[in-house]
């Protein structure tokens, strides 16, 4: 779900901070349109620099899951947005059931499945607001 035509620009930032790994130097000198080779080299460049990747889709879906609860839970992101991301997580993941079982995942097709329902006032906001209450207390990414 990254924009992969930023991540030459991440990298060249990177090297400044001072991760010179070898798969950050590469990717720092990657054109910005080459996305299939940026996406080929990113998981490299970002172990380089200390970060684990998710093991499973629904451990990644997990921590994408909580970072959108927080931004609700602290009012950077709308009802309607989230439920964007979930969709685009849950289709991400090939329609995972682990990934739809999470409590946001649940809300995968939210709108579709409420028909005109959903946009009774504050009804999606109140639905979101729970299930990112529940996902963001539930706690630690899943594996």
């Amino acid at each position: 779900m990254l924009p992969p035509e930023r991540a030459p620009l991440w990298a060249a930032h990177w090297l400044v901070a001072g991760y010179d790994g070898e798969h950050v130097v590469h990717l720092a000198g990657l054109p910005r349109d080459d996305s299939r080779e940026i996406r080929d080299i990113l998981p490299g460049a970002l172990q380089d620099c200390g970060v684990s990747l998710p093991e499973s889709d629904v451990a990644a879906a997990t921590a994408v899951f909580m970072h959108l609860a927080r931004m609700h839970i602290d009012g950077l992101a709308g009802a309607v947005w989230v439920v964007q991301k979930v969709d685009e997580v849950v289709m991400k993941s090939g329609y995972a059931e682990g990934v739809r079982a999470l409590p946001l995942g649940r809300l995968f097709d939210i709108t579709e499945r409420w028909g005109a329902e959903w946009d009774q006032p504050g009804r999606l906001a109140e639905v979101v607001r729970d299930a990112c209450e529940e996902q963001f207390h539930n706690g630690s990414v899943a594996t």
